[in-house]
């Protein structure tokens, strides 16, 4: 962790950056039980990898940096870590589970948590279906803790300038009628950010998750 800081810190602290993206930083490619920690083996103790990656980053820059990270485990809410559900499909079943996957998450204790708006693989921007889930998403992940949009699109794009490369992810890319109705959430997203603000200030004092099941407030069966 130390190592790492020290490169971060060089490369990038130095100059100004105080957000990282800490994509894929979970044990990747392994068969259960075949990776051994010092604390274990990987199906006892692997998903700490996470947690203690975002440790050393949180605790080397004194709890100055934020991360947006593709994993987390039990306790990775005390180091600035926020977590996506990573490359997930680009359909209305996966959209369906996100909703669940986001109130099993803040129940979790995790409460800066994201999804890839639009799914991140199997999308191409000019599929009437997709547009309509791409809409049908962003209405969702107005009011996810935090919003954001990402994704490999399709058709790619091979000359670009950056070589081979995803289509584009604009929302203006995505039809008229989806730009319409996709800036009036954009629009909507920003004229709640006190409420968000306030809700992110209950979060970090009172254990309140910004977005949660009912049964959270309404536990007793008569309220429901």
């Amino acid at each position: 962790r130390q190592l790492l800081w020290q490169a971060l810190l060089e490369g990038y602290v130095s100059n100004g950056v105080r957000a990282f993206w800490l994509d894929a930083c979970e044990p990747q490619g392994s068969q259960p039980g075949a990776m051994l920690y010092n604390q274990g083996y990987d199906q006892q103790v692997g998903m700490a990898y996470a947690r203690e990656h975002q440790r050393g980053i949180w605790e080397n820059s004194g709890g100055n940096v934020i991360t947006l990270s593709r994993s987390a485990w039990a306790g990775s809410q005390r180091y600035g870590a926020a977590t996506w559900s990573g490359d997930i499909d680009s359909t209305f079943e996966e959209l369906a589970i996100q909703i669940r996957v986001a109130q099993n998450v803040a129940m979790s204790g995790i409460y800066w948590w994201t999804t890839d708006i639009g799914g991140y693989q199997g999308a191409d921007i000019n599929d009437p279906v997709w547009r309509e889930l791409v809409i049908r998403w962003f209405q969702f992940g107005a009011f996810c803790p935090i919003f954001r949009l990402h994704g490999r699109r399709m058709p790619n794009d091979p000359d670009s300038a950056c070589g081979d490369s995803g289509g584009p992810n604009e929302i203006w890319e995505f039809g008229e009628q989806a730009y319409e109705t996709i800036s009036a959430v954009l629009h909507l997203r920003e004229s709640i950010r006190p409420y968000i603000h306030t809700h992110m200030e209950y979060a970090a004092t009172q254990e309140i998750p910004v977005l949660r099941p009912m049964v959270f407030d309404c536990a007793d069966l008569a309220c429901t």
